[in-house]
Protein backbone atom coordinates (compact mmCIF):
# COMPACT_ATOMS: atom_id res chain seq x y z
CA UNK A 1 0.00 0.00 0.00
CA UNK A 2 1.24 3.23 -1.00
CA UNK A 3 1.71 6.03 1.28
CA UNK A 4 -0.96 7.99 -0.27
CA UNK A 5 -3.47 5.27 0.09
CA UNK A 6 -2.96 5.37 3.69
CA UNK A 7 -3.06 9.27 3.95
CA UNK A 8 -6.57 8.85 2.20
CA UNK A 9 -7.66 6.30 4.62
CA UNK A 10 -6.36 8.82 7.60
CA UNK A 11 -8.32 11.47 5.94
CA UNK A 12 -11.43 9.76 5.17
CA UNK A 13 -11.45 7.56 8.49
CA UNK A 14 -11.06 10.86 10.15
CA UNK A 15 -13.58 12.68 9.00
CA UNK A 16 -16.33 9.62 9.66
CA UNK A 17 -14.76 9.02 12.76
CA UNK A 18 -15.59 13.00 13.61
CA UNK A 19 -18.83 13.22 11.99
CA UNK A 20 -19.99 9.44 14.16
CA UNK A 21 -18.82 11.37 17.35
CA UNK A 22 -21.12 14.29 16.54
CA UNK A 23 -24.20 12.39 15.98
CA UNK A 24 -23.34 10.95 19.30
CA UNK A 25 -22.40 14.09 21.53
CA UNK A 26 -25.91 15.23 19.81
CA UNK A 27 -27.88 11.91 20.53
CA UNK A 28 -26.71 12.19 24.44
CA UNK A 29 -27.34 15.89 25.24
CA UNK A 30 -30.50 16.58 23.14
CA UNK A 31 -32.32 14.23 25.67
CA UNK A 32 -30.74 16.23 28.90
CA UNK A 33 -33.10 19.19 30.20
CA UNK A 34 -31.86 22.23 29.99
CA UNK A 35 -32.21 22.51 34.23
CA UNK A 36 -30.28 19.50 34.57
CA UNK A 37 -27.22 20.94 32.43
CA UNK A 38 -24.92 22.76 35.27
CA UNK A 39 -25.26 20.22 37.31
CA UNK A 40 -21.92 18.95 38.47
CA UNK A 41 -21.08 15.54 40.50
CA UNK A 42 -17.58 16.44 41.70
CA UNK A 43 -16.46 20.51 42.22
CA UNK A 44 -13.51 19.48 40.52
CA UNK A 45 -15.49 18.73 37.57
CA UNK A 46 -17.01 20.01 34.70
CA UNK A 47 -20.99 20.54 33.73
CA UNK A 48 -22.40 19.30 30.95
CA UNK A 49 -22.42 22.78 29.52
CA UNK A 50 -18.63 23.30 30.31
CA UNK A 51 -18.25 19.83 27.68
CA UNK A 52 -19.28 21.38 24.99
CA UNK A 53 -17.82 24.95 25.44
CA UNK A 54 -14.61 22.88 25.42
CA UNK A 55 -15.35 20.86 22.39
CA UNK A 56 -16.33 24.44 20.68
CA UNK A 57 -12.54 25.74 21.58
CA UNK A 58 -11.26 22.15 20.52
CA UNK A 59 -12.74 22.46 16.82
CA UNK A 60 -12.16 26.11 16.73
CA UNK A 61 -8.79 26.51 18.01
CA UNK A 62 -6.77 23.80 18.99
CA UNK A 63 -7.51 21.08 16.10
CA UNK A 64 -8.55 22.72 13.25
CA UNK A 65 -6.71 25.54 13.76
CA UNK A 66 -3.10 23.74 14.15
CA UNK A 67 -3.85 22.25 11.21
CA UNK A 68 -4.40 24.98 9.40
CA UNK A 69 -1.36 26.23 10.53
CA UNK A 70 0.22 23.04 9.31
CA UNK A 71 -1.03 23.03 5.80
CA UNK A 72 -0.50 27.09 5.39
CA UNK A 73 3.33 26.21 5.73
CA UNK A 74 3.76 29.03 8.34
CA UNK A 75 6.41 28.89 10.47
CA UNK A 76 4.27 31.17 13.49
CA UNK A 77 4.39 29.99 16.67
CA UNK A 78 1.36 28.45 17.72
CA UNK A 79 -1.26 30.19 19.82
CA UNK A 80 -0.96 29.43 23.82
CA UNK A 81 -3.54 26.33 25.23
CA UNK A 82 -5.06 26.48 28.02
CA UNK A 83 -8.21 24.82 27.51
CA UNK A 84 -9.54 25.01 31.52
CA UNK A 85 -9.40 28.60 31.45
CA UNK A 86 -10.97 28.94 28.51
CA UNK A 87 -14.08 27.04 29.99
CA UNK A 88 -14.11 29.83 33.14
CA UNK A 89 -13.13 32.84 31.20
CA UNK A 90 -15.85 31.96 28.63
CA UNK A 91 -18.51 31.52 31.08
CA UNK A 92 -19.82 28.09 29.08
CA UNK A 93 -21.79 27.40 32.82
CA UNK A 94 -23.30 30.30 32.41
CA UNK A 95 -24.64 29.51 28.70
CA UNK A 96 -27.74 27.91 28.01
CA UNK A 97 -27.29 24.02 26.41
CA UNK A 98 -28.92 24.53 23.30
CA UNK A 99 -27.07 27.24 22.50
CA UNK A 100 -23.42 25.46 23.43
CA UNK A 101 -24.96 22.16 21.03
CA UNK A 102 -26.02 24.39 18.42
CA UNK A 103 -22.52 26.22 18.43
CA UNK A 104 -20.34 22.83 18.68
CA UNK A 105 -22.80 21.16 15.72
CA UNK A 106 -22.10 24.16 13.32
CA UNK A 107 -18.00 24.52 14.38
CA UNK A 108 -17.99 20.33 13.82
CA UNK A 109 -19.87 21.08 10.42
CA UNK A 110 -17.24 23.49 9.61
CA UNK A 111 -14.69 21.21 10.08
CA UNK A 112 -15.55 18.33 8.73
CA UNK A 113 -15.93 20.73 5.08
CA UNK A 114 -12.72 21.87 6.21
CA UNK A 115 -11.06 18.18 6.51
CA UNK A 116 -13.22 16.64 3.18
CA UNK A 117 -11.87 20.06 1.07
CA UNK A 118 -8.12 19.31 1.70
CA UNK A 119 -6.20 18.29 -1.45
CA UNK A 120 -3.76 15.54 -0.34
CA UNK A 121 -2.59 16.86 2.75
CA UNK A 122 0.62 15.59 3.82
CA UNK A 123 -0.18 14.11 7.14
CA UNK A 124 3.74 13.34 7.39
CA UNK A 125 4.56 16.80 7.42
CA UNK A 126 6.38 17.49 11.41
CA UNK A 127 6.36 20.40 13.66
CA UNK A 128 9.03 20.88 16.28
CA UNK A 129 7.73 21.79 19.38
CA UNK A 130 8.70 21.98 23.09
CA UNK A 131 7.53 18.47 24.05
CA UNK A 132 9.06 16.95 20.61
CA UNK A 133 7.76 16.73 17.14
CA UNK A 134 4.25 16.38 16.28
CA UNK A 135 3.03 15.06 12.42
CA UNK A 136 -0.14 16.44 10.94
CA UNK A 137 -1.40 12.77 11.17
CA UNK A 138 -0.53 12.85 14.89
CA UNK A 139 -2.66 15.54 15.71
CA UNK A 140 -5.86 14.31 13.31
CA UNK A 141 -5.79 11.11 15.30
CA UNK A 142 -5.57 13.27 18.68
CA UNK A 143 -8.68 15.17 17.74
CA UNK A 144 -10.47 11.73 17.31
CA UNK A 145 -9.23 10.50 20.53
CA UNK A 146 -10.18 13.43 22.38
CA UNK A 147 -13.68 13.62 20.88
CA UNK A 148 -13.92 9.71 22.09
CA UNK A 149 -12.63 10.89 25.75
CA UNK A 150 -15.36 13.50 25.83
CA UNK A 151 -18.13 11.15 24.77
CA UNK A 152 -17.09 9.00 27.74
CA UNK A 153 -17.32 11.85 30.02
CA UNK A 154 -20.70 12.91 29.11
CA UNK A 155 -21.49 9.48 29.07
CA UNK A 156 -20.04 9.18 32.81
CA UNK A 157 -21.92 12.49 33.63
CA UNK A 158 -25.46 10.76 32.38
CA UNK A 159 -24.91 8.45 34.49
CA UNK A 160 -24.02 10.42 37.51
CA UNK A 161 -26.73 12.88 37.34
CA UNK A 162 -29.17 9.64 36.73
CA UNK A 163 -27.88 8.26 40.25
CA UNK A 164 -28.12 11.55 42.37
CA UNK A 165 -30.66 12.02 44.65
CA UNK A 166 -32.20 8.14 44.08
CA UNK A 167 -30.54 6.63 47.16
CA UNK A 168 -30.73 4.04 48.32
CA UNK A 169 -30.92 2.75 45.10
CA UNK A 170 -27.87 1.47 43.26
CA UNK A 171 -26.43 0.90 39.45
CA UNK A 172 -24.17 -1.88 40.33
CA UNK A 173 -25.96 -4.73 38.98
CA UNK A 174 -25.34 -3.33 35.51
CA UNK A 175 -21.77 -4.26 36.47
Amino acid sequence: MSDFSQEDSLQTNSIQRLSSSLGAITAMVESIPESSSDWVAESDQWCLREVLGHLIDGDREIFRARLELFFSGSLEEWPALNPEEWVIERKYSERPLRELLRLFQDERQRSLAWLASLEDPDWFMERSLPDGSLKAGDLLLAWCTHDVLHLEQIARWCTAKALHGHDPFRDDFAF
